[in-house]
C-alpha cells in the first residue's frame, strides 16, 4: 500500500481523466494536483484536475468536473465527491480507508514519509562561516536551517552531502592572524622575553592593542578573549621564533589560528547537533588551481573577455577607477552585469574563488547545489547562479536559502553581548541557556527569510504558546499512555473500527498528510513547514486527550473495552511514530517524560 494517499488519489484521478480524454497526451495532466482543501469542512482532498485540463480538452470546466466527479465517486476509497467553483472537485474519503492507513504507519514506524530514492546527488552547503571566532547566534540560524533542510531532502529521497566551506583565503583571515600575533606577543611579554615592544606591553598591558597597532602599522579587527588560548598555544609550540611578523611567520600563525578556530567551531556545531560530511578549504581549492581551471572552462565556452565595467550605480566609490579587467559574461545567464574575476594585483576576486569552489562541487558529480546564506548575501545570488549554469551547461541547479537575523531577548530586553566573544552572543551561550533541542526547534518556527525574536523566557515556558513544549509534551503524553498499557508492540490485525469520534478521525487525517508535507517542504526548501506540521499534529492529539477527560468513553485505556483500547493505542503509537519522524528531520530528540509544572502533571494518563 502506498504511504502517500494524496499521490495515490492523484494517480487515480489522472487515470480517470485519461479514460475520459484518451486523445490528450500524458503531459496534459502534469499540472493536476490533489491536496487538502483550504476549508476542512469541504472534505479530505481537493483537485484542480478539471480546471487545468479543460482548455486542452476544449470543454467547459464545470462539465469536465461533473464527468470526472462521477468517475471518482466509483472508487472504493471515496465516500463523496462534490464539484465546486470553476472546476475544482472536493473529495471525502471513506473512514475505513483512512483507518486502514494506520497499519501502514505502524509498519513503517519512524520511516513513514520516507520518499523513494530520487537518484539525485545534492550538496547542501551551510554555516561556512569565516573561521575568525566562535559561532554566534547569526550562524546558529543558518546552521539549524541548513542541517534540517539536508535532513529533509534525505527524507524526501535525495542522496545528500552536508558540506562546510571554510573561508580561509581572504583578508579577514589575514586580519585574524595579526590578532593572534598580538595575543602571542602578550604571552611572550608575560614570559619575560626580551624586546622593545614586549617592554611596552609589560609596562602598559591594558593598552596592548594600541601598542601592537602602532608598532607594526596594522589594524587589529579581532580582539575577543577567545584568541588568548591561541596566543598561548603559539608561544608553547614556537617560543620566540614568530616574533618577527614576516610573510612566512604570519602564514604559520594563520594556519595555526584557523585550525584552532575550526576545532572550536566543530565543537560548537556538535553541541548544536550539527555534523558535516565534508569540510572544504577555500585556500586548498585555490592552491589546487581550481580558479585557473574554472577560467579555462569559461574561456573555452567564449564566456571570458577583457573589458571595462561601467561605474557602480548610485554614488561612485572614491577608489573606483575605470580599468581593463578579466570579466565573466554573467549577463548571458541572468545576472545584472558582467563580473570581474581578477583583482588589480592579479589574485582572484571573492567571486572568482567561489567559482572555483563550485567547479569543485560540479566535478564531484552533484546534480543539485543548495546553499544557506545570511540575508546580507541576497545580492550575490544571481551571479553565483550564473556561474553554476555556465560551468555546468545548465545541468546543475543552484538554490539559495536566505536566513534573516535573530534578535535574542530576555525579560523583554536584548541580551547583553558575550564577554568572551567581545561583540556578540555566542552559540555556546545560547545552548547553555536553553538547551540544544529548544534552540533547534525554535529556530525553525519561522520561515528562514523572516526576522525572528528568540525570547529566552518563552522558549522554556510550559504553555500552548511555546511550540517546543507543546510538541514534546504531546510525545511525552503518548509515551506515558503506552507505558501504562505495558508498551504493546503488536498492533497487527487490530480492529480499528471503534475509531469513529471526530477528534480521532481528525488525528488520522493529519497523520496521513505527513508524506505529502515532507515532499512539499523539500521541494520548497522550507524546513519550517515541519515545525508547523508537528505543532498541528500535537494540537490534534491534545484535543483528543482533552476529549477523553471530558468523555470517559473516549479514554485511551478502558479495560472493559479491550477492542477499543487496542484501536486507540494503535492510533497513539502511529501518532508518536510520526512525531518522532518529524523531530528527526528537525534534529530534535523526542522526550519520554515531561512534567507540566503548571499542573504538577507528568503527562501520565488520567
Amino acid at each position: 500500500m502506498q504511504q502517500d494517499i494524496f499521490a495515490a488519489l492523484r494517480a487515480r484521478t489522472v487515470d480517470a481523466l485519461q479514460g475520459l480524454l484518451p486523445e490528450l497526451p500524458a503531459e496534459a495532466f502534469s499540472r493536476v494536483v490533489v491536496e487538502p482543501p483550504r476549508d476542512a469542512s469541504h472534505g479530505d482532498m481537493a483537485t484542480n484536475a478539471a480546471m487545468v485540463v479543460a482548455k486542452l480538452a476544449k470543454l467547459p470546466p464545470p462539465k469536465l468536473a461533473a464527468d470526472l466527479s462521477a468517475k471518482l465517486a466509483e472508487l472504493p476509497e471515496v465516500a463523496e465527491v462534490a464539484p465546486a467553483g470553476p472546476g475544482f472537485i472536493n473529495i471525502r474519503l471513506q473512514p475505513e480507508y483512512l483507518r486502514a492507513q494506520l497499519p501502514v504507519v505502524l509498519a513503517a514506524g519512524e520511516a513513514y514519509g520516507q520518499g523513494a530514492a530520487t537518484g539525485h546527488k545534492v550538496n547542501v552547503e551551510y554555516v561556512s562561516a569565516n573561521p575568525t571566532g566562535p559561532m554566534h547566534v547569526g550562524h546558529c540560524r543558518g546552521a539549524v536551517v541548513g542541517d534540517a533542510l539536508a535532513n529533509l531532502l534525505a527524507k524526501a529521497g535525495d542522496a545528500v552531502t552536508k558540506e562546510y566551506y571554510i573561508n580561509d583565503a581572504g583578508a579577514q583571515v589575514q586580519a585574524l592572524a595579526w590578532a593572534a600575533f598580538w595575543r602571542y606577543l602578550e604571552v611572550a611579554a608575560r614570559a619575560g622575553a626580551p624586546g622593545a615592544v614586549l617592554d611596552k606591553l609589560r609596562a602598559e598591558p591594558e593598552n596592548g592593542r594600541a601598542i601592537v597597532e602602532a608598532e607594526f602599522g596594522t589594524t587589529l579587527q579581532y580582539g575577543g578573549e577567545y584568541l588568548i588560548p591561541v596566543g598561548e598555544a603559539l608561544w608553547a609550540e614556537h617560543g620566540p621564533a614568530l616574533m618577527d611578523p614576516t610573510p612566512d611567520t604570519l602564514l604559520a600563525i594563520r594556519h595555526a589560528t584557523v585550525a584552532a578556530m575550526m576545532v572550536e567551531i566543530r565543537a560548537d556545531l556538535a553541541a548544536l547537533g550539527v555534523t558535516h560530511d565534508v569540510f572544504i578549504s577555500e585556500a586548498e581549492v585555490v592552491a589546487a588551481g581550481k580558479l585557473e581551471q574554472a577560467e579555462q572552462v569559461l574561456d573555452a565556452k567564449g564566456l571570458m573577455y577583457r573589458g571595462i565595467l561601467e561605474p557602480p550605480k548610485g554614488k561612485t566609490p572614491d577608489d573606483w577607477e575605470p580599468r581593463e579587467q578579466t570579466l565573466f559574461r554573467a549577463t548571458q545567464f541572468g545576472d545584472d552585469t558582467d563580473r570581474p574575476l581578477r583583482k588589480s594585483d592579479g589574485s582572484g576576486t571573492y567571486f572568482a574563488n567561489d567559482i572555483a569552489n563550485h567547479l569543485h562541487k560540479i566535478e564531484r558529480g552533484f546534480d543539485e547545489l543548495v546553499h544557506v546564506w545570511g540575508a546580507d548575501h541576497g545580492g550575490y545570488v544571481k551571479r553565483m547562479k550564473a556561474a553554476v549554469s555556465a560551468l555546468s551547461d545548465s545541468r546543475v541547479s543552484l538554490d539559495v536559502v536566505l536566513t534573516q537575523i535573530v534578535h535574542v531577548l530576555k525579560d523583554g530586553q536584548p541580551v547583553r553581548m558575550s564577554k568572551r566573544a567581545g561583540s556578540y552572543i555566542t552559540l555556546a551561550d545560547l545552548i547553555d541557556e536553553v538547551g540544544r533541542d529548544a534552540v533547534r526547534f525554535t529556530m525553525l518556527t519561522r520561515k528562514a527569510d523572516a526576522q525572528m525574536e528568540f525570547d529566552l523566557n518563552k522558549v522554556v515556558e510550559q504553555s500552548r504558546d511555546n511550540p517546543v513544549f507543546y510538541v514534546q509534551y504531546a510525545h511525552a503524553r503518548i509515551r506515558s499512555v503506552l507505558r501504562a498499557a505495558g508498551d504493546p508492540a503488536d498492533f497487527a490485525g487490530a480492529d480499528l473500527s471503534p475509531l469513529t469520534d471526530a477528534a480521532e478521525m481528525a488525528l488520522i487525517r493529519r497523520i496521513t498528510t505527513w508524506p505529502r508535507v515532507v515532499e512539499g517542504a523539500a521541494a520548497a526548501r522550507e524546513p519550517h513547514r515541519i515545525a508547523f506540521y508537528l505543532n498541528d499534529l500535537a494540537g490534534d492529539f491534545h484535543m483528543l486527550w482533552n476529549r477523553g477527560r471530558e468523555d470517559a468513553t473516549l479514554r485511551f485505556i478502558r479495560p472493559e473495552e479491550p477492542v477499543a483500547t487496542k484501536a486507540r493505542l494503535a492510533l497513539l503509537a502511529a501518532t508518536g511514530a510520526v512525531l518522532r519522524s518529524g523531530l528527526q528531520v528537525m534534529g530534535v530528540t523526542p522526550v519520554e517524560e515531561l512534567r507540566d509544572e503548571r499542573k504538577g502533571d507528568s503527562a501520565e494518563p488520567g
